[in-house]
């Protein structure tokens, strides 16, 4: 199973988007995904605050910024 990090805020409609996507492609995919809220440190916030949703492929340590679609997901996934 592919594990993914999503990097996300509270109240960010993008990342309410990123989420849909992931879980569409949970449903045909085995994925599996936290996430991971950078406000709660400083240097998660200066890393992805101004790209917010990221994704994060853990097994390959590879990431994908907003905007993306559930084929990029899988070009994440599968390399």
């Amino acid at each position: 199973m592919t594990q993914l990090i999503l990097f996300t805020t509270s109240h960010c409609h993008l990342c309410e988007q990123a989420e849909a996507i992931l879980a569409d492609v949970k449903d045909k995919h085995a994925i599996s995904w936290h996430a991971v809220e950078i406000s709660n440190e400083d240097h998660l916030t200066d890393l992805y605050g101004i790209r917010i949703p990221v994704i994060k492929c853990i097994n390959t340590q590879t990431e994908i910024n907003w905007p993306f679609s559930a084929n990029d997901i899988l070009k994440l996934i599968n390399p």
